[in-house]
């Protein structure tokens, strides 16, 4: 199935708007974690606790790779395909290179790790986004207006009367998405320029961070950004729903937090 009839499924099935971002910080897990696999195991507890509440999943490679557990970031993505196979799994790595190195990026992405996508940085260009794209039954979600304060620095640079992250959501609306696999990053600490990006790429879904512990605001969100049928967003949340609680009842907290996030959006949707 094509990345975006696979989300579009998600989101009706499960009523939800909600990706659970999957960003291991072991120290930071209760005790009982700290084994070999302690990643994995903290991330399937998380995983069980909140799979009927979720649109997706966001594992970010670099919590992965910074404590050497590429191999329990696979084991993950593994058990949400085979236990949960209703649930896209968005790889957060945010690759951004081009020709052959782009080529084996998507790979790893697509081939190796099994996600359905992955985040891109289109700063390159076409040859960026392009063998990504080829994956035309996989998702390619291209930076566009990120949450980070810094982001106006390079985003929002005025490129001839308007800024440059509109010209990346007309380049991924009109020229980029032949296989209609692309969709956008856009921060929830940017409704105004979130409104501006809607009115350019049409239906085209949004992955959203900025919720919860970097403020975002949801019924700003939800008014900027949903569709006509009320989806098109991709609201992740990651911190508030994973560390919700550091005691024994850490997964129990995870589960009220994300079902309290899903039912604060379907408020304004």
């Amino acid at each position: 199935m094509e990345f975006i009839s696979y989300l579009r499924q998600r989101w009706l099935s499960a009523d939800s708007l909600v990706c659970v971002g999957l960003d291991p910080y072991p120290e930071k897990f209760p005790a009982g974690f700290s084994d070999q696999d302690g990643i994995f195991q903290f991330n399937k507890a998380i995983i069980d606790a909140t799979h009927d509440l979720v649109c997706a999943y966001k594992p970010q490679f670099a919590h992965f790779a910074a404590v050497a557990a590429e191999d329990q970031l696979k084991k993950t993505i593994h058990y949400i395909k085979s236990q949960y196979p209703e649930i896209p799994v968005i790889l957060d790595a945010k690759r951004g290179d081009i020709g052959s190195t782009a080529s084996m990026y998507a790979k790893e992405a697509f081939v190796h790790y099994q996600a359905d996508a992955v985040t891109v940085n289109p700063y390159m260009g076409v040859d960026t986004v392009a063998p990504f794209t080829e994956f035309t039954d996989k998702g390619t979600i291209l930076l566009c207006r990120t949450s980070n304060p810094g982001a106006v620095q390079l985003q929002n640079l005025d490129v001839g009367g308007y800024p440059l992250y509109e010209e990346v959501a007309r380049l991924a609306a009109q020229e980029w998405n032949h296989n209609n696999n692309v969709m956008l990053v856009v921060g929830a600490t940017a409704p105004e320029e979130m409104a501006r990006i809607r009115r350019i790429c049409g239906d085209m879904p949004m992955l959203v961070p900025g919720i919860g512990a970097q403020g975002g605001d949801i019924a700003a969100v939800l008014g900027a950004g949903k569709t006509t049928d009320g989806t098109g967003l991709i609201i992740n949340s990651s911190r508030a729903v994973l560390y919700a609680s550091s005691g024994d009842d850490f997964a129990e907290a995870a589960r009220a937090e994300t079902l309290s996030l899903k039912n604060e959006i379907n408020l304004y949707r």
